[in-house]
């Protein structure tokens, strides 16, 4: 596509050039294709001079890398680049995101987003139109319920485990629902524990909703993924309004807010599901 060959000629030219003074300093690993993306959405929003460097570069010494650019707000995609922002002195602005739910952090002047989408989008989804499927459950940690199922409707259930074991057996125990809804939680969950899920929503004929277009080719009935270049867009407002103000304050993270539908039309086919032709309008890619 050729928002990806932009992206791609970006990053050529940028390893070419050397690191020069900028105000906003990305801290991410560049091979990556969501940071592509989000740097992409980024400079649609944000009108500042950037550098880029990957986490190993500027590991244990951030600090004087921050003095020598001038650079007046840091931006950090994953957890090994926020990890080194936060060792900055309060005074500049971080901005963090490509994070799955947000750690704990006291750091003022701090302000993150994540990726994983909250149960709430899909349970707006199903309600508008998919009605027939009245109930949702859920099941994952309590960390990620705490974050990811709040202020979500009563069609929302959620079950917390422990463990892959726990998170295996709830799900073979699952019935009484209308829809099973998989959160990015790795650590109840791999890909054997994946197999198991679809494996009990064909048997029961209760369809999944992944996390991913990877989980609608596998058999999910559908899934809402971030879109990363409108995730960029966010970021480059509030970098542009650090630049203005001095700083972001210290802000919850927040979800993302864009997201890009996903559907499987054989799926639904199998299971009696009508999908509206408004929804297959929606969507970013239906599997047939």
């Amino acid at each position: 596509m050729p928002h990806i060959l932009l992206h791609t000629l970006f990053f050529i030219l940028l390893a070419g050039v050397p690191c020069l003074a900028a105000d906003v300093l990305i801290i991410a690993d560049t091979q990556l294709k969501p940071v592509m993306e989000v740097t992409f959405g980024m400079r649609k929003t944000l009108r500042a001079s950037v550098s880029t460097l990957s986490p190993s570069e500027v590991r244990g010494n951030l600090t004087t890398v921050v003095q020598q650019e001038g650079s007046r707000v840091v931006i950090a995609l994953g957890r090994e680049a926020l990890a080194e922002a936060l060792t900055l002195p309060t005074s500049i602005p971080v901005i963090y995101d490509m994070v799955v739910i947000p750690p704990k952090i006291n750091r003022p002047n701090t302000v993150g987003f994540y990726m994983a989408t909250p149960a709430s989008k899909y349970a707006e989804l199903l309600h508008k139109h998919l009605p027939a499927l009245k109930r949702m459950t859920v099941v994952a940690s309590r960390d990620f319920l705490n974050i990811l199922t709040s202020n979500t409707s009563s069609m929302v259930s959620s079950h917390s485990v422990k463990n892959l074991v726990e998170f295996v057996s709830t799900i073979k125990q699952m019935g009484n629902t209308e829809a099973i809804l998989l959160l990015p939680d790795s650590g109840v969950m791999n890909s054997t524990a994946i197999e198991e899920v679809f494996l009990h929503s064909f048997r029961q004929n209760i369809p999944v909703l992944g996390i991913s277009e990877r989980h609608v080719k596998e058999g999910a009935l559908l899934a809402l993924v971030v879109d990363m270049v409108d995730v960029g867009k966010i970021i480059g407002e509030y970098a542009t309004m650090a630049l203005k103000k001095g700083g972001v304050g210290q802000l919850s993270a927040l979800p993302p807010r864009k997201f890009e539908l996903y559907l499987n039309m054989d799926t639904a086919r199998k299971m009696g599901i009508r999908i509206p032709d408004e929804v297959v309008r929606m969507a970013r890619k239906s599997y047939p």
